[in-house]
């Protein structure tokens, strides 16, 4: 797997095309989640590609702090269907906290789907606060601490 971090002026029409499809897939077709996906929040943001070829297989948005939490944060984290079971996930957050150090020493706080509590915690998250409903999904805070 070829994986490439970008910041947002960098991506090209295709490879932004191609992350939204993801997102898309993922998100809103799969998890049956009816909500914004293009939030503002992309446009701040490095976008963490895992590519196969021409194709997709892994994504991640790396948001610096102070845009979603004072922390820096990871979310919209995904693994396409073809990829799944193959250790890619790991991979993917292993990569996407390397590219949290541009922010310094700085905590990462992630919004977990509360079904992948032990894959985050496995990473070195802390679980924070309680269980809450994300767009009708259960999710929890999680802190890495460096």
């Amino acid at each position: 797997m070829k994986w490439k971090l970008a910041r947002f002026d960098e991506l090209d029409t295709a490879t932004l095309y191609k992350i939204l499809q993801a997102r898309a897939e993922v998100f809103v077709v799969e998890q049956q989640c009816n909500y914004l996906d293009p939030d503002g929040v992309d446009v701040q943001s490095m976008h963490l590609c895992g590519w196969i070829n021409d194709d997709l297989a892994a994504y991640a948005r790396v948001i610096p702090p102070g845009i979603v939490y004072e922390e820096g944060s990871i979310g919209r984290v995904l693994v396409r269907k073809d990829y799944r079971g193959q250790e890619t996930g790991k991979l993917l957050m292993r990569k996407a906290i390397e590219a949290c150090n541009h922010f310094g020493n700085s905590p990462i706080h992630i919004s977990a789907q509360y079904y992948l509590l032990d894959f985050y915690t496995k990473l070195g998250f802390s679980a924070i606060g309680e269980q809450y409903l994300e767009d009708n999904i259960p999710h929890i805070g999680m802190i890495y601490s460096k």
